[in-house]
């Protein structure tokens, strides 16, 4: 009891993290905060639609950037629900922003779930400050779209939707020609006529399929999936079609050919041994496929990951291989470029374990190793830095204020910042405690998307790591991008205290 209560006053002071004076605890929004576990259930209700959604839409699309904190607080205040606003944020980003290329200005609704995710696992009091955050991140690329030739999402031609029979064949018949016209008929086809998992089986095929866009195309098809789960599949029909039409953007290529080694791994899958998903915890396999990630091929890395299971070992040590080697990649050199090779990898991770088709299975997997050697080849890293090779450095301060003492030593060196954090959990030192300080870090004091993006992904992927061993070094790569007790607070956190100190009185 008293440990969880030192934790508590740690996480609540925010000099102990290098936060302003003014960034400490938010009780203001802790008595308007709905986002209690009840309110988040997808219950028997979510397939119905609200219609108090479009009012929601509306108000976010047109009030002014400066005063859309101000206003949704206020919303909150007066009875809208968490659900709600997370619906109509997610469903203003979809109908109002380009999702080419799928990145830049669309990350306004590449990272709501991110946003949404880290949210829950935070206090009360903080639990709101990612959706404020995102809400912002909106009205800047609703203003980016607008200047880039203001694009809508149109209705559907109603007269070439496909009924329920002929909607799956149609879908990927239309993806697999790269029809613009077609598939998005068709996605609006599929969402009327068949069930959720259904419908999201046919997208999880070609949101593998290319690494365009840095993997954003995956990224984009689970996050969807992800964020419908949360507000209802209710609103999925624009937001598939959405999704189909940015999944078949060609980036100014002229050639209608996935990039990377999709046409492979076609192949190489059907190599794959029929039991493949039986094989047993292999930590050799794990280091040796990180080995041939470092130096091969996509197609050379892929083909060593379908030896690998035909030689008896799990999937579930490849894909820790996987997730070590995108965060080597990171470690080695920090920068968006590489950073995506941990969010891909994790989207990729997630399609696996979504999907009930052993084809797709099989290609989320070949396609997360294959891809890695494509971030490689375009980063060309510089450093020797070697993940599962990170030398522990106990830190100097004791208990729970070792942690402020990783975050402290971020500014002026991650890798020391890393090695520390391999001592503070060598010697039994609390893995939660520092994601939540880290959280504290992305709210407090992050910038940008990807600062909520990589947090979610890199965290999830630590905690689903299969062999426990690796979790230390996960946890000590995700310094290398991590805001430290140095970062300037954001700018941003001080206009929404300043907004609900207003509306709250």
């Amino acid at each position: 009891m008293a440990g969880n209560l030192r934790r508590r006053r740690f996480l609540q002071s925010a000099s102990a993290l290098g936060l302003g004076a003014g960034l400490g605890g938010w009780p203001g929004l802790g008595r308007i905060t709905p986002a209690s576990a009840a309110d988040l259930a997808v219950g028997p209700d979510s397939v119905r639609f609200r219609p108090e959604i479009e009012p929601v839409v509306r108000w976010i699309e047109e009030t002014p950037r400066d005063r859309a904190m101000e206003v949704a607080i206020a919303h909150l205040k007066g009875g809208l629900s968490y659900r709600d606003l997370l619906s109509g944020l997610f469903l203003a980003g979809i109908r109002n922003v380009k999702p080419r290329p799928v990145g830049f200005k669309f990350h306004a609704v590449l990272v709501i779930n991110s946003a949404h995710l880290l949210g829950q696992t935070a206090g009360e009091d903080e639990r709101l400050l990612p959706l404020l955050w995102a809400l912002d991140n909106f009205k800047g690329s609703q203003a980016q779209d607008v200047k880039e030739g203001d694009w809508t999402l149109g209705k559907v031609d109603e007269g070439k939707v496909p009924g329920p029979t002929s909607a799956k064949a149609a879908f990927v018949k239309a993806m697999e020609a790269w029809d613009v016209d077609a598939a998005d008929v068709a996605a609006a086809g599929l969402c009327r006529g068949g069930g959720a998992a259904e419908t999201m089986e046919a997208f999880w095929r070609f949101a593998v399929r290319d690494q365009r866009d840095i993997g954003h195309k995956a990224i984009f098809a689970a996050q969807c999936w992800r964020t419908l789960q949360a507000i209802g599949w209710q609103h999925a029909e624009p937001v598939l079609r959405s999704l189909a039409f940015g999944m078949l953007d060609l980036g100014g290529d002229r050639r209608p050919v996935p990039v990377g080694p999709y046409d492979a791994n076609l192949e190489q899958a059907k190599k794959i041994r029929d039991d493949w998903q039986g094989g047993k915890p292999d930590p050799a396999a794990t280091v040796a496929l990180l080995e041939v990630i470092r130096q091969a091929t996509p197609e050379g890395a892929s083909a060593e990951a379908v030896r690998l299971l035909n030689g008896g070992a799990s999937p579930d040590s490849l894909w820790d291989a996987v997730v070590l080697g995108g965060n080597e990649l990171l470690m080695r050199s920090p920068g968006i470029l590489s950073l995506h090779a941990v969010t891909a990898a994790n989207a990729l991770h997630f399609i696996y374990g979504a999907s009930g088709d052993d084809t797709t299975r099989r290609l989320a997997l070949l396609q997360a190793v294959g891809w890695l050697p494509l971030y490689r080849a375009r980063n060309q890293p510089a450093g020797a830095i070697r993940v599962d090779a990170i030398e522990g450095h106990a830190p100097d301060s004791a208990g729970d204020e070792a942690v402020a003492e990783l975050f402290a030593s971020i500014p002026k060196d991650r890798a020391e910042a890393a090695r520390k954090t391999v001592g503070y959990l060598a010697r039994g030192g609390s893995s939660d405690l520092v994601f939540a300080a880290a959280r504290r870090m992305i709210f407090h004091k992050g910038t940008n998307a990807h600062d909520y993006k990589y947090g979610a992904a890199a965290w999830e992927e630590c905690q689903l790591a299969a062999d426990p061993k690796w979790r230390p070094a996960l946890a000590a790569a995700m310094m290398f991008n991590l805001p430290g007790a140095g970062t300037k607070d954001s700018p941003l956190m001080e206009r929404a205290r300043e907004a609900v100190a207003k509306v709250m009185g």
